[in-house]
């Protein structure tokens, strides 16, 4: 990344999904998935774990979850912090090989460099996981938006513009999904009415632009377009967040699918 007056957020609030693995009958009858639930126990908050934390979150035999513990340490997905236990190097090693993530971001970033220039706000590139928005990049001023997103976090696809696209863009049964799983508001301005919904996404469609008011966090609100691959499919959104009342929806619209555009030219010159 550019030197430049901004920065890459390291961590920030919360994301979508809690502590992971409670519950999950199948996990714990693997090595494998026990493992798998003692790296999930840590959410966006948690630099560290005790191995009683490990124990409640995981509800995987003490004994089991201290072997296990060592070995996860000595391959380096773990590491201690004292008496407890934090996520290791490896796991962000590992991680920066995955090659959708790899090529997305850097198709995305140059234009998300000029973009944060353009507006001096906080821009957003996030793709479609289940039932919630991944963040593959962020860029923000340092007045922008440091809380609620961050890099490899999560956030609901129905309440969020970026989201908001993702369904606009992708099969009905995506929406009907959404819909069954429940429509949990972030703050008293988020829709929950599956027609309101609907009419938005309808709205979307006919637009290519989102507009999120303050549905996932008062006082801001997010542009967002879709982004394109060389299929045609839809490969991601691209959104702008600043507080509702500096949010220049003209000007920052047309900043917003200049970039848009970039990127889908990219990703698809590159197949």
């Amino acid at each position: 990344m550019t030197t430049l007056p901004f920065a890459r957020p390291g961590s920030t609030a919360p994301e979508g999904t809690g502590p992971a693995g409670t519950g999950d009958a199948e996990a714990m009858n693997s090595v494998l998935g026990k493992a798998r639930l003692i790296i999930e126990a840590f959410t966006a908050e948690d630099d560290s774990l005790s191995l009683a934390e490990l124990v409640k979150r995981t509800g995987v035999a003490k004994a089991s979850v201290h072997r296990l513990a060592q070995e996860l340490l000595g391959w380096g997905v773990l590491e201690r912090a004292g008496n407890r236990y934090r996520l290791g190097l490896r796991l962000f090693e590992i991680g920066q090989r995955v090659p959708r993530q790899r090529i997305l971001r850097e198709a995305a970033l140059p234009y998300m460099e000029d973009l944060l220039l353009a507006t001096q706000e906080t821009v957003h590139f996030a793709i479609h996981e289940g039932l919630d928005v991944l963040y593959v990049e962020k860029l923000m001023v340092h007045r922008g938006l440091r809380k609620q997103s961050r890099v490899a976090g999560r956030l609901p696809l129905f309440c969020t513009a970026t989201g908001k696209v993702i369904i606009a863009f992708s099969p009905p049964a995506l929406f009907h999904e959404v819909v069954r799983h429940g429509l949990t508001p972030l703050t008293h301005k988020t829709i929950i009415q599956p027609g309101r919904l609907l009419a938005q996404l309808d709205k979307i469609r006919a637009e290519r632009l989102a507009v999120e008011v303050e549905e996932t966090r008062l006082g801001y609100t997010s542009l967002a377009v879709p982004v394109f691959a060389d299929t045609g499919t839809l490969a991601g959104a691209l959104s702008i967040t600043a507080p509702t009342f500096r949010m220049n929806q003209g000007r920052f619209t047309a900043a917003l699918r200049t970039a848009a555009l970039g990127i889908s030219r990219t990703l698809q010159a590159t197949g």
